[in-house]
C-alpha cells in the first residue's frame, strides 16, 4: 500500500464516520495521537522514540502532547509524597 492510498483511505474513512475532520485528520496527526496516547499509558519516551523510529529524544518529545491535567495530577501527587515524608520529621 502506497502512502496515496493510506492518505486517500483514512480521508475516505474520517468522512464517512467522523464529520468534520475529513481533512483533518492525516497519518501524521494520528503518529501525534498514538505518541500522547502511549506517554498518556504509562509507556515512558525512549520506548516511545523506538516505535515512532526517531533518532532523536527531542522529536519525540514534540510529538507527545500532554493534558494540563496530568501535569496537575503528578504536582499533586510530589506535595503529598513530600508532606508525607516531612511528616516523620515534624513531630
Amino acid at each position: 500500500m502506497g502512502d496515496d492510498a493510506l492518505r486517500g483511505g483514512l480521508k475516505d474513512a474520517a468522512k464517512a464516520h467522523l464529520p468534520g475532520w475529513g481533512e483533518k485528520l492525516t497519518p501524521h496527526v494520528l503518529r501525534h495521537f498514538c505518541a500522547s496516547q502511549l506517554y498518556e499509558n504509562g509507556l515512558d519516551l525512549l520506548a516511545i522514540q523506538e516505535v515512532l523510529g526517531h533518532s532523536w529524544i527531542a522529536t519525540t518529545m514534540r510529538y507527545v502532547h500532554v493534558q494540563q491535567t496530568r501535569v496537575e495530577d503528578a504536582w499533586a501527587a510530589g506535595t503529598e509524597r513530600a508532606a508525607k515524608r516531612l511528616e516523620g520529621l515534624i513531630r
